[in-house]
C-alpha cells in the first residue's frame, strides 16, 4: 500500500521572493554580514542520537556514494538477515500518538520495536512508559528514515515502523547493487540522492558539505547521470524549457494575462520582443517562442546556476523558494535539483578557480549581472538513486522510494 506524506507538511509561501537585496550604498556592509553569518540552514541527517554508549551515531562523515558504503552495507544485511531470520520486528499498533510522558501499553511495544532495529538499548528495559530513553530512540529512528524528529509516533513514523524486515533487507540488497556498480568516485564530487534530496560535496574521501535538495516531481523525475560541473552563472538568466511552457506558463497566462510581466519574463522571437497581448493563449502558439527571466531575486534560479553537459538540460540551482527546503517531501520541481545553501557550495566547487573566493562571488551576485565563470578544473557529478544505505557506525539510512525504482509498492509514497 502507498503511504501519503504530502499532506504533513505544508511548504509556507511557495510562491514567495526572497527578500529584496540591499541599495548599492549598502552592498558591501550586506556581503560582510553574509561572510561572517553562522545562522546557515544545517543537514537534515545531521542528528546525533545516543540513548546509550550502544547505537551507533546517525551522523557520519562518510559520503554515500564510496565503496566503503558497499562495506559498511554488506555488514549492515548481516545485521538484518539475523533479524529476518529471528522473526523480524512487532507490528506497532498505529492508533495512538506516543510521546514523551505518555504511559500505554503500546509504548512496550514500541520498545521492542526500537530495539531490535538497534535505536534502543536492550539496557533500557520493555515497560508500557514513554521515557527520556524512548524518546532519543525515537528521533533516531525519524532521522535515520528522512522524518522529521519529532519523538511522536505520527502517521508517517508509524508507516515507517511498520514496514517488515524482510522489505528493509530487500531495499538494502537492491541498493548495494547500485552501489556496488557506481562509477569513480576518487578525488572530489558531487553527489546528489535522488530519493533523500539531498546533496553531499565530497573531497579526499570526507563529506566536506551537505546540502538539503528539491529534486523532480514523479512526473517530472530528476534523471540519473554522471558529468562534469564546468561553470558557474551567478545571477542567471532563466530560460523556460518548452514542456514549461506548455504545462505551466500558458495555463498560468489564462488565468492571470500579467503573469509574464509580473515575473519579469519576456517573450522573444526571431524577430525580438513579442508582445504578451498578441498571442493566443488558447493556442500552443507560445510554445515555439522563446520565455527568457530577467536575473534577479524572483528569478526562478534566484542568484546561482550550477551547468554541466547532459541531454537532459537540467542543471543544479539556487530558488527564491527556501521554504521548500524546509517540506518533509521536496519532489517539487521539473527534474532540475534546488540546492539549499548553494553559495557554499559554489565556493566549495570554484576553490581550485583562481580569483574566486567567496567575497567576490557575494560581490558578484550583488551586481545582479549576468556572469558566467568557467570552473578551472571541472568537478564530477553523480545523480544517483540511493533509497537505502549505511554507515560507518553500522547505522542503516532508509528513503521512500519516489519513483517506483525499488519494484516494492511498501516503499512508495504517493502525491495524491
Amino acid at each position: 500500500m502507498k503511504t501519503s506524506r504530502r499532506t504533513f507538511i505544508r511548504v509556507v509561501g511557495a510562491g514567495a521572493a526572497t527578500a529584496a537585496l540591499a541599495a548599492p550604498a549598502m552592498a558591501q556592509s550586506v556581503i560582510d554580514e553574509i561572510l561572517s553569518s553562522h545562522s546557515r540552514a544545517t543537514w537534515d541527517d545531521q542528528f546525533d542520537a545516543r540513548p546509550t554508549a550502544q547505537p551507533g551515531r546517525v551522523v557520519s562523515t562518510s559520503p554515500v556514494f564510496s565503496q566503503q558504503t558497499v562495506a559498511y552495507v554488506e555488514q549492515t544485511m548481516a545485521h538484518y538477515q539475523n533479524i529476518v531470520a529471528n522473526g523480524g520486528w512487532p507490528i506497532v499498533p498505529s492508533g495512538k500518538a506516543l510521546k514523551l510522558g505518555v504511559v500505554d501499553p503500546d509504548v512496550a511495544v514500541l520498545r521492542r520495536r526500537l530495539m531490535i532495529s538497534g535505536d534502543l538499548a536492550e539496557s533500557a528495559g520493555i515497560s508500557n512508559a514513554f521515557d527520556s530513553y524512548v524518546d532519543v530512540a525515537l528521533k533516531r529512528f525519524q532521522t535515520r528514515h528522512g522524518l522529521p524528529a519529532d519523538g511522536a509516533t505520527g502517521r508517517y513514523t508509524y508507516a515507517a515502523m511498520n514496514i517488515s524486515a524482510d522489505i528493509r533487507l530487500g531495499q538494502l540488497q537492491t541498493n548495494l547493487e547500485r552501489l556496488r556498480n557506481m562509477p569513480d568516485t576518487s578525488g572530489r564530487f558531487v553527489m546528489v540522492n535522488i530519493p533523500a534530496a539531498e546533496i553531499e560535496a565530497v573531497e579526499n574521501g570526507r563529506v566536506a558539505s551537505r546540502h538539503v535538495a528539491v529534486v523532480g516531481k514523479i512526473d517530472r523525475q530528476t534523471p540519473r547521470l554522471t558529468s562534469k560541473i564546468h561553470e558557474i552563472n551567478l545571477n542567471p538568466y532563466w530560460n523556460a524549457p518548452e514542456s514549461i511552457v506548455r504545462r505551466d506558463i500558458i495555463p498560468l497566462m489564462r488565468k492571470n494575462p500579467n503573469y509574464l510581466k509580473e515575473n519579469n519574463i519576456h517573450i522573444l522571437g526571431p524577430n525580438g520582443e513579442v508582445d504578451p497581448l498578441s498571442i493566443d493563449w488558447n493556442t500552443e502558439e507560445a510554445a515555439k517562442l522563446r520565455f527568457r527571466q530577467d536575473p534577479g531575486r524572483i528569478n526562478a534560479m534566484a542568484s546561482t546556476k550550477i551547468n554541466f553537459h547532459n541531454p537532459h538540460a537540467v542543471y543544479l540551482h539556487d530558488t527564491p523558494q527556501q521554504s521548500l527546503f524546509n517540506g518533509l517531501e521536496r519532489f517539487h520541481s521539473s527534474g532540475c535539483v534546488r540546492v539549499q545553501n548553494v553559495r557554499d557550495l559554489v565556493v566549495w566547487i570554484l576553490k581550485e578557480t583562481q580569483g574566486w573566493d567567496r567575497r567576490r562571488i557575494e560581490q558578484t551576485i550583488q551586481t545582479e549581472s549576468d556572469v558566467k565563470i568557467p570552473v578551472a578544473n571541472p568537478v564530477p557529478i553523480h545523480m544517483t538513486y540511493v533509497s537505502a544505505w549505511a554507515t560507518d557506525q553500522g547505522v542503516a539510512h532508509f528513503r521512500d522510494d519516489i519513483y517506483g525504482l525499488d519494484g516494492v509498492d511498501a516503499l512508495q509514497i504517493s502525491t495524491l
